[in-house]
């Protein structure tokens, strides 16, 4: 049955992949974004349903998009969430170097507005609440497969603030607020909103246009999820039976390669495509020696969710992309969360 989802931070990376297949699902879908990263990430939503351009309620044949550009520390949510029954909370200042650029910008949106949308959730009675924390929340751990069961020992501030987040979640009665939890591993391939700053998305275009992958260190795990099925994770938990998945927390993660075994998947991969193009590898060493891999297991017995694509999924569809013309400026600094925020910060 069709619902109406409220995606906060809906035109990121993930929301931009997501809202297209919430849209095919016939669901009615409200966006509320700052849109820092610029207002063009659905005009291939808009051109392929047909729909209107002009902003704040487009609705033709089955399809209905609401896009709703403000501030989550400041906006009126109660508003925006008026008539809303699931809401999709992905906004955050993404990866570590984007959040020490400026700690008190991070919090006061990672954390602060964070509390604010919780509250505008409950008082609006929202059916059901998903939140998308992150698996760095877990630190390094000794163990070779890290499960939900297992203590949170977040090494930065950005996990540090997605944990406080999922203890807030914890303290509210699941008949207050219906709420799930989901930690990916880190995301990767082509989405309408991309981001070129994640390490397959960095090792791939690198391979592209220069024809050389600089890897920092090598040996170090790094958990990955093709975008894709990112997208159509939430999707799914978006129509989950409420006793399967409310008051529960699910690692989603796709697979468990170190860099230099991502490096030299994408070697492969890019040198097929090019045909005869040598890609070199060049190894530094670095002092971030954070090492980790998630286990899916639970999620996978519990839902009958696993991943259908892969990391050379998602290098194939970057190399596609840039082929077609969709990445015209791979140095474009809307590609990159930390050049974006450096604008705003400074301005």
């Amino acid at each position: 049955m069709p619902e109406k989802i409220l995606v906060i931070g809906g035109a990121g990376y993930v929301g931009s992949a997501l809202v297209p297949k919430l849209l095919d699902r016939g669901h009615y879908v409200r966006v509320l974004d700052t849109f820092w990263f610029g207002h063009s990430v659905f005009n291939d939503v808009l051109h392929v349903r047909g729909l209107d351009t002009f902003w704040f309620g487009h609705s033709v044949f089955n399809y209905k998009l609401d896009l709703w550009e403000g501030d989550v520390r400041t906006c009126a949510l109660e508003r925006v969430m008026d008539g809303i029954d699931c809401v999709i909370h992905l906004a955050c200042i993404s990866n570590d170097p984007s959040f020490e650029l400026n700690p008190a910008l991070g919090k006061s949106i990672n954390y602060d507005a964070f509390l604010r949308v919780v509250e505008a959730a409950k008082a609006c009675e929202i059916k059901r609440f998903i939140f998308a924390s992150t698996s760095s929340v877990y630190g390094i751990k000794k163990e070779s497969e890290v499960t939900e069961n297992l203590a949170l020992e977040p090494l930065t501030d950005y996990s540090k603030y997605k944990a406080f987040c999922e203890m807030e979640l914890r303290m509210i009665p699941t008949g207050k607020l219906p709420w799930v939890i989901i930690r990916p591993a880190t995301v990767c391939g082509y989405a309408p909103r991309l981001r070129l700053d994640l390490i397959v998305n960095i090792l791939t275009m690198a391979a592209l246009t220069k024809g050389k992958i600089t890897v920092f260190g090598g040996n170090q795990k790094r958990p990955n999820i093709n975008i894709e099925d990112m997208a159509d994770l939430y999707v799914q938990l978006v129509g989950e039976e409420d006793e399967k998945i409310i008051g529960q927390t699910f690692n989603a993660g796709g697979d468990n390669f170190s860099v230099n075994e991502i490096a030299f998947l994408v070697k492969l991969a890019i040198e097929k495509i090019r045909k005869n193009n040598f890609i070199q590898i060049e190894r530094k060493p670095t002092n971030d020696l954070r090492s980790y891999s998630i286990s899916s297991q639970k999620i996978k017995d519990e839902l009958n969710w696993q991943p259908r694509l892969t990391i050379l999924d998602a290098i194939k569809s970057l190399a596609l992309a840039f082929d077609n013309g969709k990445i015209p400026n791979p140095d474009d600094p809307r590609y990159y969360n930390i050049k974006t925020m450096q604008k705003f910060i400074i301005s």
